[in-house]
């Protein structure tokens, strides 16, 4: 199957990056080498004829979890990652449009010199335009994950898919890395994976594309063609759905 006699199964996805995506092996910062590798990739999925949009995590500058564990209040210590989301989001943007994608990026906490405020309508609007969509700032609250924001943002744009971008090439029933006889699951349920706490999302965001019924893609996002396959619906990594 190829890109250029495939149909993708998916039409409108909605791409989960984690903040450590951008850092390269630093695992701190922005690479804009990894920047690069990232917008070339979405801009094969928007070449399909797939409407994209992403949420990207802070992890890479920010987690609020640091600052709580060190007696940080956990509401500011998550604002700041939210800020840092955005900070991510223009670096993306940034590297999109370097490769001719069109972006926008539209921020949960209001910075209007900078992005334009999250509005719903607006986003899908862009979408239907052709556009990519980046959405920062989490769900604009504390508490709530970047992998939350993806879920409820994923709802509101009507995405077919959230497609969750690791370094493992899906779910894992113990940590491959410490444990090498770890077996990879093709297909989970969304209860399935809530009772056995498996590490997809969040139980929170697992639970909204349940209610929802969207279903969760987990691949390796640096192995090669793996996200181009995940669109065009062939087997690659772990999906989680109502099946």
């Amino acid at each position: 199957m190829t890109e250029q006699n495939s149909a993708p199964k998916y039409k409108r996805i909605l791409l989960k990056l984690s903040g450590e995506s951008l850092a390269g092996p630093s695992g701190f910062g922005i690479d804009p080498t990894e920047a690069a590798h990232i917008a070339n990739l979405v801009k094969r999925v928007h070449a399909l004829g797939v409407d994209v949009a992403i949420v990207i995590g802070a992890g890479n500058l920010w987690r609020g979890a640091t600052g709580e564990n060190r007696g940080m209040d956990r509401a500011t210590a998550d604002y700041m990652g939210m800020l840092a989301t955005v900070i991510n989001a223009l670096a993306l943007m940034d590297a999109l449009e370097r490769v001719e994608v069109i972006t926008r990026v539209q921020s949960a906490i209001e910075m209007p010199t900078v992005a334009e405020p999250y509005i719903r309508r607006r986003a899908i609007r862009h979408l239907e335009k052709g556009r990519v969509v980046i959405f920062g700032g989490g769900t604009g609250n504390p508490f709530f994950s970047t992998d939350t924001a993806a879920a409820l943002r994923a709802t509101e744009i009507g995405a077919d898919v959230v497609i969750k971008a690791t370094k493992v090439d899906g779910v894992y029933d113990s940590d491959p890395k410490t444990h090498p006889e770890a077996v990879r699951f093709d297909q989970l349920s969304y209860m399935e994976t809530v009772s056995r706490r498996l590490s997809v999302m969040d139980t929170t965001a697992v639970t909204l594309c349940m209610e929802n019924d969207i279903p969760i893609l987990v691949l390796n996002l640096w192995e090669p063609e793996a996200l181009i396959r995940g669109i065009l619906g062939e087997p690659v990594g772990t999906l989680v759905s109502s099946d």
